[in-house]
């Protein structure tokens, strides 16, 4: 093997193992979008606390991409192809990090709202949204390892069904706390869960925008409609 091979084939070594723990980093936010609101759900705080204890195994594996990616671009001089594909999974694991912190924040709140008496039906429509938001998360990581352009487009477009699910839902608390006074505290606390699941569903998008980047050399043009028109309510319990 000559020098330039064995420069190409170190390079093709760092770039699959800066994919491997792109993809574990993936697999663990995943886990944490399902099991934070399955918390909810199942009034779980034993779960909850698992979820928050997890996020700093997300934030370890996201330093682990930055330190392959910085020593790829300081020891390999990557062409303009492969230093594509270094920006962007810098810039996924990045969007996988604050997803994890989102489903650490809904725990945090779970922590609090399995102990109150919750408006029927409540969890159930956030459950609903996790479960789309996750969904994206699978398609949007495959899409990557695929370099599959359509299906990230697929994933951007889905976003709007996941931001009128969020209007509905920010439209049926506000229902629960005008029929009720007492729910206004525990209304809150879901609203910032499903303002939290919104902002995931962003995250996923742009992972499927750095898919596109990555296929076709370009960001997409940003034509998707943003159906999120709500304003937010701060529960005031705490920064999180």
């Amino acid at each position: 093997m000559n020098e330039t091979q064995h420069i190409l084939s170190a390079f093709d070594h760092d770039l699959e193992a800066i994919q491997a723990t792109i993809m574990k980093m993936g697999g663990l936010v995943e886990a944490a979008i399902g099991d934070s609101t399955r918390a909810l759900a199942e009034a779980d705080s034993e779960l909850a606390a698992r979820v928050r204890e997890q996020d700093s195994a997300i934030d370890a594996l996201e330093e682990q991409v930055n330190e392959k990616a910085a020593r790829v671009l300081a020891l390999r001089s990557p062409a303009a192809s492969d230093l594509r594909t270094v920006l962007s999974v810098m810039k996924i694991s990045g969007n996988l990090e604050r997803c994890g912190d989102h489903a650490k924040n809904i725990a945090k709140r779970t922590s609090t709202l399995v102990q109150m008496q919750l408006p029927e039906g409540a969890t159930a429509s956030i459950r609903r949204m996790s479960r789309e938001v996750e969904a994206m998360m699978k398609d949007a990581l495959d899409a990557y390892i695929q370099r599959d352009a359509e299906l990230a487009e697929q994933v951007r477009l889905r976003d709007a069904d996941v931001d009128q699910m969020y209007n509905a839902l920010f439209r049926e608390f506000l229902t629960f706390m005008m029929e009720d006074p007492r729910n206004i505290t525990s209304c809150m606390h879901l609203h910032f869960i499903a303002k939290n699941i919104e902002r995931m569903g962003d995250h996923v998008t742009s992972i499927a925008d750095q898919v596109i980047y990555l296929v076709h050399g370009e960001m997409p043009d940003d034509t998707r409609p943003k159906g999120d028109r709500t304003p937010y309510m701060s529960s005031g319990a705490g920064a999180d």
